[in-house]
């Protein structure tokens, strides 16, 4: 299980190699809000996302001997690239097995940071069976997307860094609102805040009909999706909470948010007009938490983690033209 000392050494291997991302403002958003609205920005992170944080975590924890043979991941694409530059950046191969309807941008930056990419059908075939079976055929280590407790103290890194920044910029007491596919950057930045900044609750953001953590945290037990695909925000589409995150998630949230796709659209052109940044849809599930779910949240300031921002030109473009 991962654990406070745990996030603190992966800070201590990532120091150098992860940016410290800005929290950015707006008063047109702080206004539409009816909030102080405070956004993380992960979309400017090395390969457009906080994945590589748990990448380099988890590559630069494993035992150089075992570093060396390799390492294979499975992932949409944000964890695809992380795996793959940290893989790029210790000298090692690595595998990654991608769904088929990942989108291009992702698929071609993970192939040009020296991966191999396999693809499969996420609506007909097990990624987590495809994994294990190439990791035992060509003995590479895999890294998985959430449920690793090296991955989760990577992510955890985003909690310290928000600690110290709300507390500069004068934050007594905030929701923490987090995009969540299987709960690795929500339970990473879950157990960071209990220990550094326990006044910021966490809050996990997901797409409807894909919520399965915010209905999960409902139900107190763990309630997979009835669809695989079909959302918009592909970077955060999962099964089920991750058996490693859940428990921490149960523990430590608030109540679970989902946002529409529209919404999640409409964040993205905000935050390229008063942030200046390009987001992915999973990517403003929190943004849009923040926006338009105002009826949900309790705190007078809200802090959403914008967690990726490789988007296809074709859906940035078309949250423009709807939205911008």
């Amino acid at each position: 299980m991962t654990s406070i000392e745990m996030i603190v050494a992966a800070r201590a291997r990532l120091r150098g190699e992860a940016r410290r991302t800005p929290l950015l403002s707006s008063p047109f958003l702080d206004e539409m809000a009816g909030r102080r609205v405070l956004v993380k920005a992960e979309c400017l992170q090395h390969t457009g996302s906080f994945k590589f944080r748990g990448g380099w975590s988890a590559v630069s924890g494993l035992a150089p001997e075992v570093r060396k043979r390799g390492v294979i991941a499975f992932s949409s694409g944000n964890h695809a690239q992380g795996v793959a530059l940290a893989a790029l950046r210790h000298d090692v191969p690595s595998v990654i097995v991608m769904p088929s309807d990942a989108p291009r941008l992702k698929i071609e930056n993970t192939r040009a940071l020296g991966a191999e990419v396999v693809l499969y059908d996420r609506a007909k075939e097990d990624r987590d069976a495809i994994g294990a079976r190439i990791a035992g055929e060509r003995g590479l280590t895999l890294v998985k997307p959430f449920d690793d407790a090296l991955v989760i103290a990577g992510q955890g890194t985003v909690g310290l860094e928000l600690a110290e920044q709300a507390e500069e910029e004068g934050v007594q007491a905030a929701e923490v609102l987090v995009p969540c596919g299987g709960g690795g950057l929500s339970a990473g930045i879950a157990l960071a805040l209990e220990a550094s900044a326990p006044s910021l609750t966490l809050r996990t953001c997901e797409p409807e009909g894909f919520d399965d953590t915010a209905r999960s945290l409902a139900a107190g037990k763990v309630v997979r999706n009835a669809a695989l695909s079909g959302s918009i925000c592909d970077a955060i589409v999962t099964p089920e909470p991750g058996k490693i995150t859940f428990p921490i998630l149960t523990r430590l949230a608030g109540a679970g948010i989902a946002v529409s796709d529209d919404e999640a659209l409409r964040a993205m052109a905000l935050a390229f007009k008063r942030l200046k940044i390009v987001v992915e849809p999973g990517g403003a599930v929190a943004l849009a938490a923040a926006l338009f779910h105002g009826k949900a949240l309790e705190s007078d300031t809200v802090i959403a983690v914008a967690s990726g921002g490789n988007v296809d030109t074709d859906v940035f473009t078309a949250a423009l033209q709807r939205f911008g």
